[in-house]
């Protein structure tokens, strides 16, 4: 397992069925469990939207501005899928994005930009749909865009082990392969193989991301729960049969 598209098929194979991330927003009452059909489906549009949509190219660079949402886990994918590098912080000098996937918050920091590069901006409302109110000029609603993409995608140049997944190093030239996140996340610790991890980190962020790889590359599944109260998160555990927390 040293690439994305091979972890998740390997998954497809073997338990398509499953749940793969369970997301809750306790302010807003919203649930969405993604099976990994239903993940891999979301990660194909994404995919085509990227690559198709946005002309990006194996190797570029994406700009993952999301809060803790289950799209974070789908564009993360789509991004591997590609053989793209997600940059999930702003502190790594030179890693200028060649395409920005911001949330309703991430509209006054992006829109500025969006002659350079595409702008793609999710609205975080329940089923992923399209923003109330008119964008900013030039920004792309995501909620618009993503339901008319394939419900396949097969890169032309598929990534390889080899290939930058995190761009985390100093100047935006170095950071984690393909092969180093994956081999990473098989060797993890938050959870056993098939384990049910509850959490409250944003997996599109650098202390959250193995929220998601774990679970990914060891059989198990992600519970993502956010504005949250003690109490609730301990009723959320045990109905969903979590067996792991982070933080612990």
């Amino acid at each position: 397992m040293t690439t994305f598209p091979t972890v998740l098929a390997d998954l497809l194979r073997r338990e398509p069925g499953r749940p793969l991330v369970t997301f809750y927003d306790d302010a807003t009452g919203e649930r969405v469990e993604l099976s990994v059909t239903t993940y891999a489906n979301w990660v194909a549009k994404a995919s085509s939207l990227l690559v198709e949509e946005h002309d990006l190219e194996r190797g570029d660079t994406v700009r993952l501005d999301l809060p803790a949402h289950w799209l974070g886990p789908v564009f993360l994918g789509a991004a591997w899928n590609a053989g793209l590098a997600v940059s999930l912080d702003d502190d790594v000098e030179g890693a200028e994005p060649d395409a920005v996937v911001c949330g309703p918050d991430g509209l006054d920091r992006w829109a500025d930009r969006a002659g350079d590069v595409p702008v793609l901006a999710c609205s975080l409302l329940p089923l992923g749909v399209r923003f109330a109110d008119p964008l900013p000029a030039g920004v792309h609603d995501v909620g618009v865009e993503v339901w008319s993409q394939p419900d396949s995608f097969i890169p032309w140049d598929p990534p390889q082990d080899d290939d930058l997944a995190v761009r985390d190093g100093e100047g935006g030239t170095g950071g984690r392969t393909q092969a180093d996140l994956w081999s990473a996340a098989a060797a993890g610790s938050l959870l056993t193989d098939g384990g049910r991890l509850l959490s409250e980190a944003n997996p599109a962020s650098p202390p959250g991301l193995a929220t998601f790889t774990e679970p990914l590359a060891r059989s198990g599944s992600l519970v993502l729960v956010v504005r949250a109260g003690r109490e609730r998160l301990e009723a959320t555990y045990a109905a969903e049969r979590a067996t792991a927390r982070f933080p612990a």
